[in-house]
């Protein structure tokens, strides 16, 4: 992470980071994506209106940071729309502070998303959770690489930013996911999410995987170099354990739908793939040779979860 990037999640989360700053210093050592310039949005032959849907449930904590990113990108052309799902704290206060266009729609996330496409203008969407923190180009980097290059959708790569050991590890984990099979397009033209009839609000937890491939197969896809951040705050090994469980009936219709014998299905639940193929094409292994302590924790925590996806499966 460059220095501008560290200087980015410090000032968005400043009550947070600046106590613990060093613990966002120490992602530059792990080969994260770099944060990079590119040409001024006024370059961009047209300047086609940007939808970014946000989902929402009690987020006060999050919400502010996600929305001051939003507003401070250099590209400017954007819809703003919070979808939320019935909060109870602060969080729809919060977004009209910022302008925000307020929708309430329940149950699960992928509800909120089709909802949010379905009422946005713009040619593109972007759908975020309000735990995510752009950096300042990534609108601009995506709307680029799309118009120029006739790109349909988009990968962000994802950076893990929180207290402790285990959200390094968490981070390391997540670097050698982006532009995978175990990723999903984030940034994506809205006549292609039409055509694929959005997200599957009967899958909760691999609806992404599933929207993912569904887009691959009809539009070209693509990787930029400027990271969002995803604020995990602290790690509980309890929660994140109980959260991977709630997904289990989830990745079972998953498989129901495109089949156990899918390949790429064999490759995002299957133990040679996600424990060892992700890891190591294209010459990743080199990163879990330079950093053997994240590397040992890394599979720990996978571990962990295949133990825990094993017994509900009976």
């Amino acid at each position: 992470m460059t220095d501008d990037a560290i200087k980015l999640v410090r000032n968005y989360t400043k009550d947070y980071y600046m106590t613990h700053a060093r613990h966002v210093k120490d992602f530059a050592k792990m080969g994260s994506p770099v944060h990079t310039s590119i040409q001024n949005s006024s370059q961009i032959r047209a300047n086609p209106l940007v939808s970014v849907v946000i989902t929402t449930k009690n987020e006060e904590k999050n919400i502010e940071n996600c929305l001051r990113s939003i507003k401070d990108q250099t590209y400017k052309n954007i819809e703003l729309i919070v979808v939320d799902n019935f909060s109870k704290d602060k969080t729809v206060e919060i977004a009209k502070k910022y302008g925000a266009n307020i929708y309430t729609k329940g149950h699960e996330r992928s509800s909120q998303r089709n909802y949010g496409a379905h009422i946005s203008k713009g040619k593109y969407l972007l759908y975020l959770d309000a735990d995510m923190i752009l950096s300042p180009n990534v609108v601009e980097e995506c709307v680029e690489k799309c118009e120029r290059e006739k790109v349909g959708a988009i990968y962000i790569p994802e950076q893990i930013v929180g207290e402790g050991f285990w959200i390094k590890v968490r981070d390391f984990e997540r670097s050698f996911h982006t532009g995978t099979v175990a990723d999903a397009v984030r940034f994506v033209r809205k006549d292609l999410f039409e055509r694929v009839e959005g997200f599957d609000e009967s899958l909760v937890g691999p609806e992404d995987w599933d929207f993912d491939r569904k887009i691959r197969g009809i539009g070209r896809t693509a990787i930029i170099d400027t990271a969002l951040y995803h604020n995990e705050g602290s790690f509980d090994m309890k929660r994140y354990l109980k959260k991977k469980k709630y997904y289990t009936n989830g990745i079972r219709n998953y498989v129901r739908k495109w089949g156990s014998d899918d390949q790429e299905i064999m490759k995002q639940i299957g133990v040679q793939y996600r424990l060892v193929g992700v890891f190591v094409e294209q010459g990743k292994w080199k990163k879990m040779i330079r950093h053997p302590l994240f590397t040992v924790a890394m599979y720990y925590l996978r571990l962990r979860v295949a133990i825990g996806y094993l017994q509900n499966k009976r």
